[in-house]
């Protein structure tokens, strides 16, 4: 199962490469599904100490008073037995560190840069990671010391600074806990104990390690601790014993004092029934085999989180389009297919897929004919108006059996009024094709990732609209102007007719202008043209629909798509600029996503095996 700890630790380092960890988000990401391991305890606890012995090396800053001022993530990964060990760092990746001086150095160096050389805090993390043989694969987290007072040089917060620090690691749920106290001190003052209680009352993710064990006042020991009597925990308590000052002073490898440690347990009267699950040899393997019965657990949990990602990252990626190709045949093609993206979704709306197509019906079944029925035809069929263009019509000489001319007069003065309606409807079609224009362009998600061609497409658009609403007026008129040019002879030869069943035709010869013949000429033009206005309520909106719909789905970017063809490489790389903001973010989603579908193969075939 050591592969598993592998892949989980291969999985972090990426996760932290690309940004993609817990620190500071309040979502949940890849790297807080994945368990680690969090070392706490108080300033001078022994935790830097505990973490060298589990490594093997001298590779820590040391001093006194808060030497650990930055979060350290470690991961170790076991080497094959002979292989050299090394160190590498995430912000130096190209660098490995055989000289464990150097990487202590480093450690100090770069929580200098982003600290200062004060006693400051920060919990932006270092990431190291160790390869060596020596070593089981585990991935482990050094957290600043607890702390009671601020010394000088720190701000009054830096307690609670602290303390809300390692909370932020300690409270993720898939976070062990390692809560080192030293046993010189009475235990119920361990910094370590009191804040994993709080995070983890039941204990069931908390470790307890006793260090200092060799330096307690002589006549007492921790028996009772390490066997669990005086504080209880889930878990054994194991203890440590640890390079003394001196033996670090004088340069005792870590070999030695391993050996040492094994030897100090295995002879002291009070400790040797517990040697065996003692020493920070028996604390690493036990950690890394409790740390993979964990991962067992996760997975998953992990697997749910990693697909739910992956559908989301690809929907987002999805949303802000593919990367355009660079040469000029793959930028017209990429623009002719957003294009037509936009004129099939501009389509849809006229054809009742999208919402919309439906107002333009409503022109014609109610805007028109109610602006036709408002057209007030009184003030053309007044008497006076009619008598006034009857006389005119007729001239010096007057009409003899009917007043054609004045006829004529009437019904042109009264049909030119329903050019007015006529062009209402041509306009407000073309004021709602326009706003599906506009919607259809919002709608286009590759418009969106294009400013500059978005504004071209939409201005393209907006001319052929304008051009087509030319055509319509022209031809929506022109059915006006033919009802004014030739009237329909049918419906004044039935007139004779009306006349014979009850009229006194000698009276319209003889006395031509008096109120009756009038009222009668008035009624019929007005007959005429209420006939005219019926076909024209009809014929309207096919010529509209002819000129202005039918042309809007047949042919609204055609003519810019005969000016893109004449376009050099340069106009049309910059009708696809993009937004920097959204190609870093592509790039960075991209990244996100190969990373989340790598780990979902590898934790897949790991679960696929169990």
């Amino acid at each position: 199962m050591e592969n598993l700890i592998s892949l989980v630790n291969k999985i972090q380092r990426a996760c932290t490469a690309l940004g993609d960890h817990g620190e500071g988000s309040a979502l949940p990401t890849l790297w807080d599904a994945l368990p680690a391991i969090a070392v706490v305890g108080g300033q001078s606890s022994g935790k830097s100490s505990v973490l060298e012995s589990i490594v093997g090396k001298d590779f820590l800053p040391r001093g006194s008073g808060i030497v650990t001022r930055r979060p350290l993530v470690l991961q170790l990964h076991k080497a094959e037995e002979g292989s050299r060990e090394y160190a590498e760092f995430l912000h130096l990746p190209r660098k490995r560190f055989t000289d464990f001086g150097a990487v202590r150095k480093e450690i100090q160096d770069e929580t200098d840069r982003e600290t200062g050389r004060t006693k400051q805090i920060s919990s932006v993390p270092i990431h190291l990671s160790i390869y060596s043989p020596n070593v089981v694969n585990l991935t482990l987290i050094d957290l600043p010391g607890l702390t009671k007072v601020a010394v000088e040089g720190q701000p009054d917060s830096i307690v609670q600074d602290i303390e809300n620090m390692v909370r932020s690691y300690i409270e993720k749920p898939n976070c062990l806990i390692l809560a080192i106290s030293p046993a010189n001190q009475d235990l119920a003052t361990s910094d370590a104990i009191k804040i994993s209680r709080e995070v983890d009352p039941t204990g069931e993710r908390t470790f307890g390690v006793l260090t200092k064990i060799d330096l307690m006042d002589k006549g007492t020991d921790a028996v009772d601790i390490l066997e669990g009597k005086s504080y209880r925990m889930k878990y054994p308590w194991i203890g440590v014993v640890n390079r003394s000052q001196a033996d670090i002073n004088k340069n005792v490898d870590m070999i030695a004092a391993r050996r040492r440690e094994r030897e100090y347990f295995a002879n002291s009267p009070e400790y040797k029934h517990l040697a065996h699950r003692m020493g920070s040899e028996h604390l690493a393997k036990m950690l890394s085999k409790h740390l993979e019965t964990v991962i067992k657990s996760k997975i998953p949990g992990i697997q749910s989180l990693i697909n739910k990602t992956v559908a989301e990252l690809e929907a987002e990626l999805s949303r802000l389009g593919k990367p355009i190709a660079a040469d000029a045949g793959g930028k017209l093609y990429a623009i002719m297919e957003i294009c037509r993206s936009f004129d099939q979704i501009f389509k849809e709306h006229l054809d009742g897929v999208r919402p919309g197509g439906d107002k333009i019906y409503h022109v014609f079944d109610n805007q028109l004919p109610a602006a036709l029925k408002r057209l007030q035809f009184d003030k053309q069929l007044s008497m006076e108006n009619i008598r006034k263009l009857i006389t005119e019509a007729d001239g010096y000489q007057p009409h003899l059996i009917a007043p054609e001319q004045g006829y004529r007069r009437l019904i042109e003065s009264s049909l030119i009024t329903i050019r007015g309606p006529a062009e209402a409807a041509v306009d407000a079609v073309h004021s709602l094709l326009k706003d599906l224009v506009h919607k259809s362009i919002n709608e286009t998600v590759d418009l969106k990732q294009y400013p500059g061609l978005r504004v071209e497409v939409g201005n393209a658009a907006i001319e052929s609209l304008e051009r087509m609403r030319e055509e319509s007026k022209k031809a929506t008129l022109q059915l006006v102007d033919m009802e004014c040019g030739y009237l329909t002879v049918d419906f004044f030869r039935k007139l004779p007719q009306d006349v014979d069943k009850g009229g006194n035709p000698t009276h319209s010869i003889f006395d031509r202008y008096n109120d009756s013949y009038l009222r009668r000429i008035g009624t019929t033009v007005l007959s005429y043209v209420n006939m005219v206005c019926a076909s024209l309520r009809h014929s309207i909106p096919k010529s509209v629909v002819y000129c202005q719909v039918r042309e809007a789905k047949r042919s609204l970017l055609d003519h810019f798509f005969t000016e893109l063809g004449k376009m050099e490489q340069k106009r049309l790389s910059s009708l696809l600029n993009e937004d920097p903001a959204i190609m870093e973010r592509r790039s960075a989603l991209g990244k996100r996503l190969e990373l989340y579908r790598s780990a979902q193969a590898e934790i897949d075939a790991v679960a696929w095996s169990k």
